[in-house]
């Protein structure tokens, strides 16, 4: 996610911020200084209560941390490739491979909330404790609130709504069942577009009945809504794209150019002659090496474009998406969730066979969509199968 930083590390998995997560804690602080701990601890000094909503909060950032790092963990245990954790204004990503089995991605859905319900049990149970042998009110307060924000992080949690872990539990055992994995998350998807807009109604309702948590219930569902359109869009064109070889999507023959021009040559003996905007860069041997969007090229300034190389502008070719030409191509769109993207670079032995661009994948896309609606065969495909959803 971009505006994140690296925070640190659990086992070896790391752990951003995005941007927003000072803020949202800001606000978080706020609200627990200023309402939550009076009402419940009345009669201290306002800087108690300061002290305590800040380590309140930072504990609710742990505790967010501890349940993306439990999705984190069971992938990698179960083989899954995991690429980082980020946190930001609406909870946490973990961004990963898609797990192979239907029980390896329930296991790893249901980490997470049972994490958070886990971890807030134990917090209650401390704040009866310190409540029942020392009777202290604002550190029962602030382990009141840390445990209530857990459960209920946990049950939300477990909605049946994709991209809410209840609603990967769902796919999961709908995948199980039906051995479908695309048609399994079209219908968590479908799940979550209603729920996320049934609790956009129950945010509103709550907003205007004076509740602000209306307001936030509100955000949190449209995103909800958002995210679960987005997602069965991706379903559907797994679906449409099943048995698809990379090389059938692929681009031939690749425009590229040398990496140790400068930005003005660039710009002039290969730009100007070609009408893509993102170009493989080759080396001295003839070996990938990045790849440049020429929009970027255009933004450095005329001073420097006789000095700077194209291959400081490129996203280096460790960064970007390969893959083979015999590969199924689902399976490689689903690998740029887990880093790099578009465009994909198509390798055979070390060099540069072909390049899949959006367009390409769009034009494939709405080839084998009108084959299927008219109960045709695309080459590699499922022959009856249903075109875009509508």
């Amino acid at each position: 996610m971009r505006g994140s930083i690296r925070i640190g590390s659990v086992r070896g998995v790391t752990v951003r911020a995005h941007w927003s997560v000072p803020l949202i804690m800001l606000l978080f602080a706020y609200g627990l200084a200023d309402r939550t701990l009076p009402a419940y601890a009345p009669g201290l000094a306002p800087v108690a209560y300061a002290v305590a909503g800040v380590g309140g909060t930072l504990l609710l950032l742990v505790s967010l941390v501890v349940h993306e790092a439990a999705h984190a963990l069971m992938a990698r245990r179960a083989g899954v490739r995991v690429r980082d954790v980020t946190l930001w204004a609406l909870g946490g990503i973990t961004r990963m491979e898609r797990p192979a089995t239907a029980p390896t991605a329930f296991a790893v859905a249901v980490s997470g909330p049972l994490a958070s319900l886990l971890l807030g049990g134990a917090v209650i149970g401390g704040a009866l404790g310190v409540h029942a042998t020392l009777g202290w009110r604002l550190p029962v307060a602030v382990l009141g609130w840390l445990g209530g924000i857990n459960v209920l992080l946990g049950v939300f949690n477990l909605l049946p709504a994709a991209p809410l872990d209840g609603g990967r539990v769902l796919q999961a055992a709908l995948w199980w069942r039906t051995g479908d994995q695309e048609r399994a998350q079209r219908a968590a998807a479908r799940g979550g577009q209603i729920i996320g807009m049934a609790l956009v109604l129950v945010g509103w309702l709550a907003f205007v009945r004076g509740a602000p948590g209306g307001l936030w219930l509100m955000v949190v569902a449209l995103f909800l809504a958002g995210t679960a359109a987005a997602e069965r869009r991706w379903a559907q064109l797994a679906l449409t794209l099943r048995g698809v070889a990379v090389a059938e999507a692929m681009s031939t023959p690749v425009a590229t150019g040398p990496d140790w021009l400068t930005v003005d040559r660039f710009l002039s003996d290969v730009a100007a002659r070609t009408r893509h905007s993102v170009l493989p860069l080759l080396d001295f041997e003839g070996r990938p090496s990045g790849v440049v969007r020429l929009r970027r090229l255009t933004t450095v300034p005329s001073g420097r474009q006789q000095t700077l190389p194209v291959r400081v502008l490129a996203t280096p070719v460790s960064q970007c998406t390969l893959a083979a030409p015999d590969e199924p191509l689902t399976t490689v769109l689903a690998r740029l969730g887990a880093g790099g993207g578009l465009p994909i670079l198509v390798m055979q032995g070390g060099h540069l066979d072909g390049i899949i661009t959006a367009h390409d994948i769009q034009r494939l896309y709405q080839r084998n969509a009108v084959r299927k609606n008219h109960g045709t065969t695309a080459p590699g495909g499922d022959a009856g199968r249903q075109g875009i959803a509508t």
